[in-house]
């Protein structure tokens, strides 16, 4: 009995065996997709996340500037106000920009 219980085991070991290799022939075009598809995944972090970073430091840029010009020229919160407007619309530019909807300006483009 022990010894056809051992080769029922076999058998089946050595069927699943040939089943995991025939899966394994086919797995790497599945891998090779899966691969491509993380790259991709990760090229496009990269961009949201160089094109968040873009934006939130023109905010910065202006909110300081803002902030410096109001200590020191006592205007008071107009000069704050005014360069975070102007920060978030530098933001907003490159953003764009960077993403292809607006244009570089011609000085800029090397010939």
């Amino acid at each position: 009995m022990a010894d056809d219980g051992q080769e029922d085991l076999e058998a089946r070991r050595k069927r699943l065996a040939d089943e995991l290799g025939s899966l394994r022939k086919e797995q790497p075009d599945e891998q090779a997709k899966i691969n491509s598809s993380a790259s991709n995944d990760r090229k496009e972090m990269s961009k949201g996340l160089k094109l968040s970073s873009e934006f939130m430091a023109a905010i910065f840029v202006g909110f300081m500037l803002g902030y410096l010009l109001d200590r020191f020229a006592g205007t008071g919160p107009w000069g704050l106000i005014v360069f975070i407007l102007l920060g978030f619309c530098a933001g907003v530019l490159n953003v764009m920009r960077s993403v292809g909807y607006v244009a570089e300006p011609e000085d800029r483009i090397e010939k």
